[in-house]
């Protein structure tokens, strides 16, 4: 197991320099985000040359990425063009944004995961029809809509929730913008969970735990959804990353300044060092959970060990 986690973490390290060379390069071919800083007047020539030669603009972009990933292994990931550190940002944004995955894939696992365990084991079922429809709907409704929907009734309307989060962001104001962002994912997690129930079901193991006398409850907890959570837990580790990355349209409607809040604000106004700073955080996290995913593997299946 020990060489297995030093063999991918050392594949992680090429993995990490082409996915922020990418994002670096993507990044600079956005706009001149000088135009940017000098508003809707065009910058005179000697205050452009001075904001570039500020903000290492100046030089070529291969010669800005080896001076900014040499900082960032130092754990300075820059200057915003507002003169804060993107350290700063970050430890403001990720906390919150943090908390909003957490609320987000725990309604994965506890509405998504059981709903699926009931519809594989009624397959065919009017519960099954109904819970697959639904899910359905779910995931061909965009994210968006949902949002605006929930927070014009349950905040607006109905006056159950408040319309915006606080800048605290607790746990009790996330649970709706939490429901919002793992609508699409719940849906998913449902529909594969039934599926892996569904095909597991008519394996040998279950008939021989069957065979043996072994109740129903015992068969379907240790035998059938043991082994049928591997590509459950496969989809919800890598949806960790794409949760913290994607929330850019939760956090708009609820007014939630986060991570998503900070990429938004980051594009908009051409500011490159916080939109690859944020973003090069988020690729560590896809990169770490992924590892974790892995050896849970063997934790789900005792057949799975790692050299």
């Amino acid at each position: 197991m020990g060489r297995y986690v030093v063999r991918r973490l050392l594949q992680m390290i090429p993995v990490f320099i082409g996915a922020t060379l990418l994002i670096f390069l993507m990044v600079n071919v956005m706009g001149d985000p000088i135009a940017g800083l000098c508003g809707e007047r065009q910058c005179d020539p000697a205050t452009a040359a001075q904001l570039k030669k500020e903000f290492g603009l100046d030089k070529s972009v291969w010669q800005q990425y080896v001076t900014y990933m040499g900082n960032v292994f130092t754990g300075d990931f820059g200057t915003a063009f507002n003169g804060q550190k993107v350290t700063e940002l970050m430890s403001t944004a990720f906390p919150v944004t943090i908390r909003l995955t957490i609320v987000a894939i725990l309604f994965e696992i506890v509405i998504g995961i059981p709903l699926g365990v009931i519809t594989g084991l009624k397959r065919g079922r009017p519960v099954d029809t109904s819970v697959l429809l639904l899910s359905l709907v779910v995931i061909s409704v965009p994210i968006f809509v949902t949002g605006l929907l929930l927070q014009l009734l349950l905040g607006v309307e109905w006056g159950w929730i408040k319309p915006s989060v606080s800048a605290d962001a607790t746990f009790g104001e996330l649970i709706v913008p939490g429901l919002v962002l793992a609508s699409v994912s719940l849906a998913y997690v449902t529909r594969l969970t039934r599926t892996s129930i569904a095909e597991n079901r008519r394996s040998d193991y279950v008939r021989t735990a069957v065979a043996k006398g072994l109740s129903r409850r015992r068969v379907v907890i240790r035998h059938l959804l043991r082994n049928s959570l591997i590509p459950v837990v496969t989809f919800i580790g890598t949806d960790i990353g794409a949760l913290m990355g994607g929330a850019i349209v939760t956090e708009r409607i609820f007014n939630i300044h986060g991570v998503g809040y900070q990429l938004y604000q980051g594009i908009l106004r051409q500011n490159t060092q916080t939109v690859v700073g944020f973003v090069t955080v988020l690729v560590l996290v896809f990169l770490v959970a992924n590892l974790v995913v892995d050896l849970l593997y063997a934790v789900l299946d005792p057949r799975i060990r790692y050299a």
